[in-house]
């Protein structure tokens, strides 16, 4: 695994370095938009709406549109300005019972790695944790965005839960809800019996995707019927086969061309705003 962030738990005055890992993953299968009749991929545009031209990533700015049709324009300097009080902090605000954090808050699930020298304090803050049932209540700055958190304990290791603020949880404003509606205590008995026939250990391992498995089993399919597409201009590596193929092995390599793109894109970002910088200087 990556580590996505860093910085440390603040716990009263103890403080613990700590890195960040994203706890969970989507196993969907990507798919690419292509045109139907030659495999090409569909490509989409930054496309002004004023002056119809193209723009580069380095002129795109965010913008808040006014009720009037006025925008209101936000630069990255606007916005390194503003105050972070908990960038690369998980600053833990309070200790509560786990059972009072309401599972629709749950937004997503980090692993914390101490840092070599804060493992001692990680171990001890961790086990203080475990043994009092109780969840430390957080604050935290995670890609320029403040979340409330919660810190608990699974498998050894503390897990960071950035949860939703209680505004952006919606009230259910249902209408059957003001109907008085009547349950006769037979028919309430006869679906209590029936929860607890149908009641069980919870065991996530017993489950699984059948969807994603039959999608994957119906590429794989279409490779070993050879019934692919090759797009003018696409090249096939000399060590690559060219006929059918392992599913697992294209989507591991999908991965790994994912990984490099993001990379080579992120490296690629300095290099490119600072002609923009000096274009701006020299017109200036």
């Amino acid at each position: 695994m990556r580590s996505i962030w860093a910085g440390a738990i603040s716990f009263g005055l103890v403080v613990i370095p700590v890195k960040l890992y994203a706890a969970t993953e989507q196993r969907d299968i990507a798919f690419r938009q292509v045109h139907r009749e030659d495999g090409g991929r569909i490509q989409f545009r930054r496309v002004c709406s004023v002056d119809g031209q193209e723009v580069p990533y380095s002129d795109v700015a965010k913008g808040y549109e006014l009720p009037t049709g006025d925008v209101v324009v936000l630069t990255e300097d606007d916005l390194k300005d503003l105050p972070l009080a908990t960038a690369h902090r998980i600053e833990v605000l309070q200790f509560s019972p786990a059972g009072q954090l309401d599972p629709i808050l749950a937004n997503k699930a980090y692993y914390l790695e101490p840092e070599p020298a804060g493992v001692r304090a990680y171990v001890l803050f961790r086990d203080a944790l475990e043994r009092s049932g109780r969840v430390a209540v957080a604050k935290v700055a995670i890609r320029q965005r403040e979340a409330l958190a919660a810190l608990r304990v699974r498998d050894g290791v503390l897990v960071l839960e950035t949860l939703l603020w209680p505004d952006e949880v919606r009230t259910p404003d249902f209408g059957f809800l003001e109907d008085n509606i009547d349950v006769r205590s037979q028919e309430l008995k006869m679906a209590a019996s029936l929860v607890d026939t149908m009641t069980e250990d919870f065991d996530p391992s017993a489950y699984k995707d059948a969807y994603r498995e039959a999608l994957e089993a119906l590429v794989q399919a279409k490779i070993e019927g050879n019934e692919m597409v090759r797009p003018p201009g696409a090249v096939v590596s000399p060590d690559k086969p060219a006929g059918p193929a392992d599913l697992t092995e294209t989507l591991r390599a999908s991965v790994e061309a994912a990984k490099a793109n993001r990379a080579a894109a992120a490296a690629a970002k300095p290099a490119a705003a600072k002609p923009a910088a000096s274009r701006r200087k020299a017109t200036a």
